[in-house]
């Protein structure tokens, strides 16, 4: 019994299949969604031959530490921003032998939002090793925490899709 609404299984399912068929592999870096992208993934039979890893980090520490995003990007941009997204896709790209990574960072909340970075505010990003390269601003709004990290592994899957389309 999946956790996941069908619109994600659907989104993960034809990742793993297209993926597989194209000998591809994903790597995934989460904060606020804690796993969720690369737990959608591995939640379809075969996942095994396309996830190679996926990156849990939470604290800015782990940020550092597991992607090498530097310290300088994360106080002059915060962690939610576009430029700790896209230090944290390289970041998974660089210690993975995934073929295409995807990145999340964001307030799911409840709290921790401020005028200028609310609840519901997710920088994505997603890159193909060779080279081509999606940044997402979403704002889903004060939705609910369960609600936005949902919305956040649906868009991170349709930003995967449209890497593997480009």
């Amino acid at each position: 019994m999946s956790h996941f609404p069908d619109e994600i299984l659907t989104l993960a399912r034809g990742i793993i299949s297209d993926f597989a068929a194209k000998g591809r592999m994903i790597a995934t870096a989460e904060s606020c969604t804690g796993g969720l992208i690369a737990g959608a993934l591995t939640e379809i039979p075969g996942s095994s031959t396309v996830v190679d890893r996926g990156f849990v980090t939470y604290t800015n520490t782990a940020k550092m530490e597991m992607l090498g995003v530097q310290e300088q990007t994360l106080l002059q941009f915060g962690a939610v921003s576009k430029e700790t997204a896209l230090q944290m896709v390289h970041g998974a790209l660089f210690r993975s032998h995934a073929d295409f990574a995807v990145a999340v960072t964001g307030i799911a909340g409840p709290g921790g939002g401020s005028a200028e970075k609310p609840v519901g505010l997710v920088h994505l990003a997603a890159k193909a090793r060779t080279g081509g390269l999606i940044h997402r601003e979403m704002r889903y709004g004060d939705i609910g925490r369960d609600k936005v990290r949902l919305a956040t592994v649906r868009t991170a899957l349709e930003m995967l899709i449209a890497q593997d389309q480009a």
